[in-house]
């Protein structure tokens, strides 16, 4: 046999060893006894001698001597025990490691959000902090134009972004903070004077667009118009392209009086669909972290 085939072999030897075998012969080598043994693995005595032949098999020697007297390991498997119960067991604390940190909350939770995060999720936050003072919750602030890249990346564990949210390999957790919308337009536009102007009027009209990555239906849903406006990639460089009288820019009612400005009128707009916020996380990405987050964002009755 080449040395290639040994290593296979070998390899696929290791791979192959079931745990519930290697439980087996480390009870088994502390009670040297096949029906206590048996009881402290709730299985049968026969069950205990087919694990032990299979090991046997696996690893390619005897490791028990068995007569009508006694059970003793043999040299072997003296050797074998005294490798494997220091392995064991730290396998075995890998894993209870594992699914405590699962089951628990703690290390750091970092929730994006884009331009301003509204009071309900400060609450939020402060909230989760006080019920696991173990995990340290912060808040970062994500582009405008990129709501779902720092989920995917990992710079962020959960996102609070702007709906809709049509990802195939995010989740869509509570969904909050329905509220109604406004045009942003600079002070000297003709809508600045109105007391509310209609869906129609706003599609007629250039508003400020996300720049790329941000997917383009994302960015149609933040911008519903025939005249795209120049596209930014922050908040904040949007409400500069209006102030400039660029274009128009719809936001949120709180989001618009966060931000007012002498320069820029905020006007109510009818028969747009409402602004919603949702909390999103990579499926490969959910912890215990952020499933109580999505869960202390519900429960706080934000959820709609």
């Amino acid at each position: 046999m080449s040395g290639t085939d040994r290593s296979e072999r070998e390899g696929k030897t290791v791979a192959g060893l079931e745990l519930r075998e290697l439980e087996c012969f480390l009870v088994l080598a502390e009670e040297l006894h096949f029906g206590r043994t048996g009881e402290r693995l709730y299985v049968s005595q026969s069950r205990v001698s087919q694990l032990l032949s299979a090991l046997e098999r696996r690893v390619g020697g005897r490791l028990v001597r068995r007569t009508s007297r006694r059970v003793a390991l043999t040299p072997l498997g003296e050797r074998f025990v005294e490798r494997l119960r220091p392995a064991y067991g730290g396998l075995r604390d890998a894993v209870e490691d594992a699914r405590t940190a699962a089951r628990g909350v703690e290390g750091s939770l970092r929730i994006g959000f884009q331009g301003t995060a509204d009071t309900r999720l400060a609450a939020a936050v402060r909230a989760f902090r006080s019920a696991h003072p173990e995990c340290a919750a912060d808040l970062v602030e994500i582009p405008l134009a990129d709501p779902f890249g720092g989920v995917r990346e990992g710079a962020v564990d959960a996102a609070v972004v702007l709906l809709p949210v049509e990802e195939p390999d995010l989740v869509l957790g509570p969904v909050f903070s329905r509220r109604p919308q406004t045009v942003a337009v600079a002070q000297d536009h003709p809508f600045a004077s109105r007391t509310a102007v209609t869906a129609a009027e706003v599609a007629g009209t250039p508003l400020v667009t996300a720049a790329p990555p941000a997917s383009a239906y994302w960015r149609a849903a933040q911008a519903p118009t025939a005249v795209p406006g120049p596209a930014v990639t922050t908040l904040q460089e949007g409400l500069t392209q209006v102030a400039a009288g660029r274009a128009g820019m719809l936001l949120c009612r709180p989001t618009a009086a966060y931000h007012r400005r002498e320069d820029v009128a905020f006007v109510p707009v009818e028969g747009v669909p409402e602004s919603a916020l949702g909390l999103v996380w990579h499926r490969d990405g959910e912890s215990a972290g952020v499933r109580e987050f999505a869960r202390t964002l519900a429960s706080r009755g934000v959820s709609l």
